[in-house]
């Protein structure tokens, strides 16, 4: 079958994703792209379509580390490499990087099992070496350890990689377009990682059907025959290749005036965004925009357009604010800080055509990037809700009267809680709640590898071979070493957790400025959820059953959408939602074994429906207790008659029970030492997972 890439040039529509490729490919200092949208949107197909333009490059002859022979790295482990050295002439690289990728394998490592056993210092090259001049492709970036995409960031900012472990030192160039997609509905990344992407493109599948079929008729011909559909578009692709090279000889006699500099500073000032580096991005893509519309000058044009690439990530103050700007004010901006634009040349508005790669200096306006509406929620109180009884029988229902519903109460102001977390020492995914075994973290012990050597425990292999080498015949001063004397080190870290959200929505929860505290106590949870990189899901009981809300899901913020949304009113069936929950967390287990569940169930403790309704909840939470399940009870009983059903509930779950006023930072100090407390006097035949 042939390996024929997809045209650039037949991708249809999404002419923001095409420009932002582009202005990486004319100027990689830009940053890179990161691509924000619905599973099935050609994301990874525009990217690696993007690599077979970029001009082929000169490199050394058997560097491995993609010297130019014109200006070879100073640094390079291969070098140092002498003036007419033997060049020879490649495709620019494209390097994918896989998901569950270690640090060693990005930035290489020394191979120290060879270094010990043969003495032979063998370094080898990770995979920003092998980028180096060509483009790094990260799909489901927001899916990678927060460490290592810290890591590729660093790199693609200082255009050099650093290897510094085991007593060796390795530095080489590392200068690549960087381009990362996500699905925002997989989880987000933190703004700290979002700032690092120079510009950010969101896109959707278009609902035009005439647009929809073009894009299966390509496909479909393409899947037919890739060479021949290739072959149809060469001459698009020949040209749009002849035009990045242009673009690129262009740059450094693009002039960014004052007065466009003040525009860029102006607008960034306006939209409050943090640190100077959206300024920056902003400056190089308009200077990038003005090349490729084949100017030397930037135009308030290419300004606007910098902005609506380079700043909706970066506005983001919170996990759920949603991306985007309010187009208004922008133009608003940039009117009041239009300076006198120098008309030496009188340049072109307009600009060349925008070609197959989608505009000139006002690219990105057709379909340009989406702005996000205005963040807001409904202001408390704009609803009726049933006021609270005092005589504990909130929610019951009264004869001849159905079950009332009241609708959405909005959340309290979220607030920083302490960490909650699952005791013991687990294995899975790294984050930053439990203790687990991980890649990364420090040293606690060593042992025996299982397979492939990983990180050598030094002190540990050399203790292992000293009884033994008399009887190896020892002579010298070199330590004669065997596999079996290897020792790994076993890294402890932390761990990301599923956190299941168990939430009474039923009648007795539905007095307006109760429901208003916990939904902000259960948003504060998942913001917290989302800063520990953990999973999340929901499972809300009211009326005769329970429901789930939100499958589990790393992306907090459907989670927080949900909760807004969340209606109250009618019985409570708590023994349902603790069912509900077993089966959710029974399901997790089959498909994600080693990440540990943490329940938190939000309740007063009562429960109505059925003869023995309260009987039916303890049965169910000592179902859950005998699968050692670490659990939580946020106890939101208030008034002055309090009943501590939910201690009691707690009891039976094995956990603890912490009220609302408790859950907030101040308050928590005692919590986590009283859920290991509780967790360790489960039998260990009922911690079985």
């Amino acid at each position: 079958m042939s390996d024929a890439r997809y045209p650039f040039t037949a991708i249809v529509g999404m002419a923001d994703l095409r420009l932002a490729l582009l202005l990486n490919a004319v100027s990689p200092a830009v940053g890179g792209v990161l691509v924000r949208g619905e599973k099935g949107t050609a994301k990874s197909t525009a990217v690696r379509a993007l690599a077979s333009l970029l001009p082929s490059i000169a490199v050394v002859e058997g560097c491995r580390f993609a010297c130019d022979p014109a200006a070879p790295d100073g640094q390079c482990p291969d070098g140092p490499h002498e003036p007419g050295t033997a060049a020879a002439t490649r495709p620019a690289g494209l390097v994918e990087l896989p998901v569950g990728v270690s640090e060693d394998r990005i930035v290489g490592s020394l191979d120290l099992e060879r270094a010990l056993a043969e003495g032979v210092k063998a370094y080898e090259p990770g995979l920003l070496a092998a980028a180096h001049r060509g483009v790094l492709y990260i799909d489901e970036v927001n899916l990678l350890h927060d460490h290592v995409v810290d890591l590729l960031l660093d790199a693609a900012a200082m255009g050099r990689s650093y290897v510094e472990r085991e007593g060796v030192s390795v530095r080489h160039a590392a200068r690549f377009l960087l381009v990362g997609t996500m699905n925002p509905e997989e989880g987000e990344l933190r703004p700290q990682l979002l700032d690092r992407f120079g510009l950010t493109v969101e896109i959707a599948a278009t609902r035009e059907p005439e647009q929809r079929a073009e894009v299966v008729r390509r496909r479909l011909a393409y899947d037919a025959d890739p060479s021949g559909f290739a072959a149809r578009w060469a001459e698009d692709e020949r040209a749009l290749a002849e035009r990045i090279s242009a673009a690129r000889a262009l740059l450094p006699e693009v002039v960014l005036g004052d007065a466009a500099l003040r525009q860029i500073t102006a607008v960034c000032a306006a939209f409050e965004v943090d640190g100077l580096r959206a300024d920056i991005v902003m400056a190089r893509t308009a200077v990038a925009l003005a090349a490729w519309a084949g100017r030397t000058q930037v135009l308030a044009e290419d300004v606007r357009t910098a902005a609506q690439l380079a700043l909706p990530h970066r506005r983001r103050r919170n996990p759920f604010d949603a991306p985007g700007l309010d187009d208004d004010k922008l133009d608003e901006t940039l009117q009041q800080h239009a300076g006198q634009q120098q008309d030496d040349d009188d340049p072109d508005p307009d600009g060349p055509d925008g070609g197959p790669g989608g505009g000139g200096g006002g690219g990105g306006q057709d379909g340009g990037p989406q702005d996000g509406a205005p963040d807001g929620s409904p202001a408390d109180g704009e609803a009726p809700a049933p006021a609270e009884s005092s005589d504990g029988g909130e929610g019951t229902q009264r004869p001849g009267r159905a079950p009332q519903e009241s609708a959405p109460v909005a959340a309290g102001e979220p607030y920083r809680t302490r960490v909650l977390k699952v005791p013991g020492v687990g294995r899975g995914t790294q984050g930053r709640r439990s203790r687990a075994e991980t890649d990364s973290g420090h040293t606690v012990r060593a042992r025996r590898p299982a397979g492939v050597l990983g990180r050598l425990h030094l002190a540990a292999t050399v203790q292992a071979a000293a009884p033994h080498q008399h009887a190896r015949g020892r002579d010298g001063r070199a330590l004669l070493l065997r596999r079996d004397d290897l020792r790994e080190k076993v890294l402890e870290g932390h761990e990301s957790n599923l956190v299941l959200f168990v939430v009474d929505a039923s009648g007795s929860m539905a007095a307006r400025q109760r429901m208003t505290a916990v939904k902000g106590a259960v948003l504060s949870l998942l913001m917290d959820a989302y800063q520990r990189r953990d999973k999340v899901g929901l499972v809300t009981f009211r009326g005769s059953s329970a429901e789930l809300a939100l499958p589990p899901t790393s992306s907090v913020e459907v989670g927080a959408a949900r909760l807004e949304q969340l209606p109250t009113g009618g019985r409570t069936p708590l023994a349902a939602g603790l069912l509900r929950a077993h089966e959710v967390l029974r399901l997790e287990r089959l498909r994600d074994p080693h990440r540990r569940p943490l329940l938190v169930v939000v309740t007063d403790g009562r429960a109505t429906g059925g003869r023995d309704a309260l009987g039916d909840a303890r049965r169910a939470a000592g179902l859950l207790a005998a699968q050692g399940t670490a659990a939580i009870v946020l106890d939101c009983e208030s008034g002055p008659v309090r009943l501590g059903l939910a201690a009691s509930l707690a009891a039976d779950l094995g956990a603890s029970a912490v009220t609302l006023e408790e859950l907030r930072a101040d308050g928590m100090a005692a919590l986590v030492r009283d859920t290991r407390a509780a967790y360790a006097t489960i039998p260990p035949s009922r911690k079985a997972a």
